[in-house]
């Protein structure tokens, strides 16, 4: 890995590091085969329209096969789904053997247990450095089921405490919140 603008890369990932993030796996066919990789790089950009975000780098496989689709489903994974995360962050080359999913309405895989779904079409896809930005328009989402999500932090899985948990602020009013398109009036 090269330094760029004096950032030591060890450093840059350690902060980042410190950052908590969600888990997900982003899937599509190609070809009649399932493909995804495992991606934190997932955000939620717009409520209107509703637009998501992942980032997938550059010479990924699974992106140019998502590229080729224009679909991809993100699959948001659940505190039990440790060892289903691992396989899709590893260079397995059949990273579906032995994990069972159900095709979304756009066709993408769906992977079982997962705590949500978002059924995606690429809207638009921007420069960013190593890595794409993924814009998505989405076009389903699934139920949520009431589980406790897989975390990641500090380079390794972690978990949510519910009875340490502390409401944001909003939650009264959360009607309002969602659809209130600037976190500006909030804060």
């Amino acid at each position: 890995m090269t330094e760029s603008a004096g950032i030591d890369v060890r450093t840059f990932r350690q902060v980042l590091g410190q950052f908590c993030t969600g888990v997900t796996i982003i899937t599509t066919m190609d070809d009649g085969a399932p493909i995804g990789f495992a991606c934190q790089s997932f955000a939620a950009l717009s409520l209107d329209p509703p637009l998501v975000l992942f980032c997938p780098t550059k010479v990924s496989r699974s992106w140019a096969a998502i590229e080729r689709s224009g679909v991809f489903c993100v699959n948001v994974l659940a505190e039990e789904q440790q060892s289903t995360c691992a396989r899709f962050g590893s260079r397995e080359p059949d990273k579906f053997a032995g994990i069972p999913w159900t095709p979304s309405a756009l066709g993408s895989p769906i992977i079982t247990g997962a705590l949500a779904h978002i059924d995606c079409t690429v809207e638009t896809v921007h420069d960013g450095g190593d890595h794409f930005v993924v814009f998505g328009r989405v076009s389903s989402l699934s139920e949520v089921k009431d589980e406790r999500p897989l975390l990641f932090y500090r380079g390794q899985y972690t978990a949510i405490e519910p009875d340490k948990t502390v409401p944001a602020p909003w939650r009264d009013d959360l009607e309002s919140f969602l659809t209130t398109t600037s976190l500006d009036t909030w804060l």
